[in-house]
């Protein structure tokens, strides 16, 4: 790339950070045109911004991943309901708070729950769940990830304690989205869903995979400019990795370098997120979550769930940590962020993105 070209990009991302928007052809252009230079230019910036407001610190977050049950047939997803193969199971309620508990004594102070859509959890029963956390930890936050509720079962957890939730909006492009998912499935359904989270009070996370089968440029500058409208305080990026078991099995991964730009792209637009450095980028690179703090992120989230239903809850093929106790995790965590220079924090590490950004019409 000329010397030209390459300075416009680095003036896109300098107006990125100043002014926090880009037009979709210049998200586009930036994308398209990208080279290690400019990305390791946007690394320097993102980590500057990064620094600015939150410090070296990282935070963590124990998952706990309870039910590989459910009801959707998402077309990339190992545990789509038309997997069977797939080893199915729940965790009790009992051993879902001796997660916490462990979690709790080694300094975890954010718990979460992330399951399939599966309709054995009734809302009563996750309500219950909230409750009893939330008692014996009431100094904790609690996040939900389960996938697409009616706007009153979000409102009945957010009354019984519940904190956070994520929920991926995937790819914000409705072709796209219908690439991806069943017909049963709607992108303006997905999204419905996070305006009700954000509007009954939850900390909200979004997010989407890089590099998924038929993702353009266009794609990735709308599911940007979807996430500077909704404003959301977390967002979970990581690369498409395929599972053996899906219609997707032969597809291409998405690539580590794509996935570190669109994060350095996320922590200049949206300057105080929480953006975690996913599991997923640790699966396509052995340094692949310690390159994601230096790329602008904040969070990571070491496993809680019993060691021996780690390998069944496999969204994806060849994922890091399922044998390490909750103990290792999170020990290792905290060497591996030491050595590049960041500390691991007992805190509930809430987000700092709480401005509230008028709707853009």
């Amino acid at each position: 790339m000329n010397k030209i070209a390459e300075q416009t990009l680095i003036t896109l991302i300098d107006q990125l950070r100043d002014t926090h928007l880009l037009s979709k052809e210049e998200w586009i252009f930036l994308i398209e045109n990208r080279t290690r230079d400019v990305s390791e230019y946007l690394f320097s910036q993102a980590r500057e911004v990064r620094h600015r407001h939150y410090g070296h610190e990282v935070y963590i977050r124990g998952l706990i991943e309870f039910t590989n049950y459910c009801r959707n047939d998402c077309i990339y997803c190992g545990i789509r309901k038309s997997n069977l193969n797939a080893c199915r199971y729940r965790l009790s309620e009992t051993d879902i708070r001796n997660c916490c508990r462990t979690g709790y004594e080694l300094g975890f102070r954010t718990f979460v729950l992330q399951g399939g859509e599966d309709g054995w959890f009734t809302d009563q029963k996750i309500i219950s769940l909230i409750e009893k956390i939330k008692t014996d930890f009431p100094d904790c936050a609690i996040t939900l990830s389960i996938g697409e509720k009616e706007r009153e079962s979000y409102q009945a957890f957010f009354d019984a304690g519940a904190d956070r939730y994520l929920l991926r909006h995937e790819t914000y492009n409705s072709t796209h989205y219908g690439k991806l998912h069943p017909p049963a499935l709607t992108a303006a359904h997905r999204q419905r869903c996070l305006y009700d989270l954000k509007e009954i009070g939850y900390q909200t996370g979004t997010g989407f995979m890089v590099g998924s089968p038929y993702q353009t440029a266009e794609h990735l500058a709308e599911d940007m400019l979807f996430i500077q409208q909704l404003n959301p305080h977390m967002v979970g990026i990581g690369p498409f990795i395929p599972h053996h078991d899906t219609p997707f099995a032969a597809q291409p991964a998405g690539t580590l370098e794509l996935t570190l730009f669109m994060l350095g792209l996320l922590r200049l637009m949206i300057p105080k997120l929480l953006l975690p450095s996913t599991t997923a980028l640790g699966t396509i690179d052995p340094n692949g979550r310690e390159l994601g703090i230096l790329a602008g992120a904040n969070v990571v989230m070491p496993n809680l769930s019993p060691t021996d239903v780690r390998k069944d809850y496999a969204l994806y093929d060849n994922k890091i940590c399922t044998g390490d106790e909750a103990a290792e995790c999170r020990h290792c965590m905290e060497k591996r962020m030491e050595k590049i220079g960041y500390h691991v924090v007992v805190a509930r590490g809430d987000s700092l993105n709480t401005e509230t950004i008028p709707p853009v019409n």
